[in-house]
């Protein structure tokens, strides 16, 4: 992968100047890269990693996992697709294994979360069946840990 692109994906928010200095190159030429990769589509957006426990949001996440029929025409894309637009989607990934889709969805409660596989996604055509998961706590996201260490400056005593 671009060194660049290694570097804003560690930190969105390093200024042009300071990339410009980590990889001995000019001002000019960052922002050059930089426009390429977001009109290229490489590099889809910026999102602020969140600490969502820390914000008492109402909010559940569950984790699916969906075994569909492949369609004639597009394979697993068509069915993907067609999920992935639904808004409570977070993320939807095509995977190996007992089943071929992975889905993050989010909504406000277990049952808001539970009506939506019932009554929107189960019922689509080409599921076979689904296996729900819900997120208790999140530990790490996106290489980020969500705990912070309280630094105690005090000597350790021993014996």
């Amino acid at each position: 992968m671009d060194e660049l692109l290694k570097i804003l994906q560690t930190n969105a928010l390093e200024s042009r100047e300071n990339l410009a200095r980590m990889l001995a190159c000019p001002v000019a030429e960052i922002n050059e890269r930089i426009a390429g990769f977001e009109k290229d589509g490489v590099i889809r957006g910026y999102q602020a990693i969140l600490n969502e426990d820390k914000l008492g949001l109402d909010k559940v996440t569950a984790v699916i996992e969906v075994k569909v029929t492949p369609q004639r025409e597009g394979g697993f894309d068509t069915i993907a697709e067609r999920i992935s637009r639904f808004p409570e989607v977070s993320s939807a990934y095509l995977m190996s294994g007992t089943y071929d889709l992975l889905l993050f969805v989010e909504g406000r409660t277990l049952r808001e979360v539970a009506s939506f596989v019932s009554e929107r996604l189960s019922p689509l055509e080409g599921i076979l069946s689904t296996s729900t998961h819900f997120m208790l706590k999140t530990y790490k996201r996106f290489g980020v840990l969500m705990r912070q260490d309280k630094s105690d400056e005090r000597l350790s005593v021993s014996p």
